[in-house]
């Protein structure tokens, strides 16, 4: 229990170092948040990469376009409740060039 506890106040401080940093430096904040915090076999961390990129891509493509228009907690909600339908049109959409997405 004293280590779960531990962890928790570790990465809260982490969360408040990467909040901080980033006010300063957005591509530092972002590679800070980036790392991996637990030992874990490079398959799984390669996996973990993969499909993070390709999760988030579809909601990346809209969400800077929409952030300009329409203001950032309208765009959080949109790609909330998009995600998961626009990366089942782009997994659709890379089917013939023999990519398949979990």
């Amino acid at each position: 229990m004293a280590l779960l506890a531990f962890k928790y106040l570790l990465l809260a401080a982490l969360v408040l170092l990467v909040s901080a940093l980033a006010k300063r430096s957005d591509q530092l904040g972002a590679l800070l948040a980036s790392l991996r915090l637990e030992q874990q076999p490079d398959s799984k961390s390669g996996n973990h990469g993969c499909h993070t990129c390709w999760y988030v891509l579809p909601t990346l493509l809209l969400f800077p376009w929409l952030l300009a228009r329409l203001g950032f907690w309208p765009v959080l909600g949109a790609s909330a409740l998009l995600g998961m339908p626009l990366f089942a049109a782009f997994a659709w959409l890379l089917r013939p060039s023999r990519i398949r997405l979990p």
